[in-house]
């Protein structure tokens, strides 16, 4: 089975590994790494390094966007890019030793109507053209396309019969759930701003997952930080964690989360399992490299339904 990603504001990211991050100083590297970017690219880039088939949908532009297109081809990838008249952006990230990293993050193309639709257009064909189970749907959105764009993402994978799961926030977030997603994934922050409110227990997040499954979604996958993730679907709520051994950079571990979740099914206590060491391998690579199965052997999980209720968040949003 085939895994689409649908990612409409791509990026090269350049990370650096640094001794300390100074403001105002000049900074010498110890690591240098080029990867292709994007929240649905890193989700490819896991499936690919899982050995599963994989497609990625995205715009193209200018020089970027062709280096862009290589380095996924050379990963494994199969392309399936719409040119645009824009130039594909390139960010920027610096990790210092113990994990911290300081991201820019550059806006990207300009896309028109016509370009909005001809992602549209590359997702229906290629949805009904392979055996795909999964569209996953990333990332925030470009300049030019409104939140609705993603309702319509939304539609236009459940009429070529696939499942869809989507990873964005703000208003393009409630576009998707007004269109029955069939997994969501935000983090604290963006699930505390969906429901308008703080979130700092287990708790609190649980009753903010519950409301948007209200909303439309039929699964919600909460990215907790360091304290885990939670799974609330019709299989019911599920909550886990996963060491980590050693931090080097976070920079796409939400992304292999989200891949290690739709590899194993996409529901349940068992694809959870999957996100954790998809999401705690991530964060012990250094950049936005993705995992390995290598990467994944020796990692424990602890999955429960006795939810501690009580517990404070970490990352309370």
């Amino acid at each position: 089975m085939t895994l689409l990603t649908v990612t409409p504001n791509p990026s090269l990211d350049r990370s650096y590994e640094v001794p300390h991050l100074g403001r105002g100083e000049v900074l010498r590297a110890t690591v240098d790494r080029v990867d292709p970017g994007g929240k649905g690219v890193n989700v490819s880039r896991a499936v690919a390094a899982a050995g599963r088939h994989t497609v990625a949908v995205l715009p193209f532009g200018g020089p970027e966007g062709a280096l862009l297109e290589t380095l996924l081809g050379e990963q494994g990838i199969d392309v399936a890019g719409v040119a645009v008249a824009g130039s594909t952006r390139v960010n920027a990230a610096a990790v210092e030793p113990d994990g911290t990293v300081t991201k820019l993050n550059a806006p990207g193309p300009h896309l028109s109507d016509a370009e909005g639709r001809a992602l549209l257009d590359a997702v229906r064909t290629r949805a009904a053209g392979h055996a795909t189970s999964w569209v996953a749907c990333c990332g925030s959105l470009p300049r030019g396309l409104p939140p609705a764009w993603y309702a319509d993402l939304v539609a236009a994978a459940h009429e070529a019969g696939a499942r869809v799961a989507v990873d964005t926030s703000g208003p393009a977030l409630r576009a998707a759930l007004s269109r029955g997603a069939d997994v969501v994934k935000p983090n604290t922050f963006e699930l505390a701003e969906a429901v308008a409110r703080p979130l700092g227990t287990l708790g609190d997040v649980l009753k903010a997952a519950e409301e948007l499954r209200q909303l439309g979604a039929r699964g919600v996958l909460a990215s907790l930080g360091p304290d885990g993730q939670l799974l609330v679907d019709h299989t019911g709520a599920h909550y886990g964690r996963a060491p980590v051994r050693e931090v080097r950079s976070n920079v796409g571990a939400g992304d292999a989360s989200l891949a290690g979740l739709l590899v194993a099914g996409g529901e349940g206590p068992e694809a959870l399992a999957s996100a954790l060491r998809y999401g705690a391998a991530a964060v012990s690579l250094p950049g936005s490299q993705m995992p390995t199965p290598d990467d994944l052997h020796d990692i424990p999980v602890d999955i429960t339904t006795d939810l501690p209720l009580d517990l404070p968040l970490a990352d309370a949003g």
